[in-house]
């Protein structure tokens, strides 16, 4: 499911004339450990949510089919609409796509130098241990 969540994860955080996109920050390495560590709830959620975003392109701009395959412009309608849309359970579930990526986003060295940040220390993983 990584790739469906990946491809996701891409819409929502593209690459802009001041921010790299979440494209070039190691996404699979990341998913990998999310999906390790976090509750099983909050992966489920994280593919229920990538799973909407995917199948709702009928919703916000009126094309079926998955949203990878529409253009660079509709996909970008795509994710404009869906994170505004008044349908307050499928906003949700997209916000949580959307803070998911958020993290590792954010957590990006680049991205930080560009809001006059400090990088993040490495993470020591003791957070979930089997």
């Amino acid at each position: 499911m990584n790739w469906l969540i990946s491809k996701t994860m891409q819409d929502l955080y593209p690459a802009s004339a001041d921010f790299p996109g979440i494209v070039d920050m190691g996404l699979d390495a990341y998913l990998d450990q999310f999906k390790a560590e976090a509750p099983a709830l909050m992966y489920t959620g994280l593919v229920a949510g990538a799973t909407l975003y995917q199948f709702s392109t009928m919703m916000t701009v009126g094309k079926p089919g998955p949203a990878m395959l529409l253009s660079d412009e509709l996909r970008d309608e795509h994710a404009r609409k869906i994170t505004a849309t008044s349908n307050y359970p499928l906003r949700q579930a997209i916000f949580l796509v959307k803070m998911v990526a958020g993290m590792c986003w954010g957590k990006d060295e680049r991205v930080r130098a560009k809001m006059n940040l400090a990088p993040y220390q490495a993470d020591p993983g003791t957070w979930r241990s089997e």
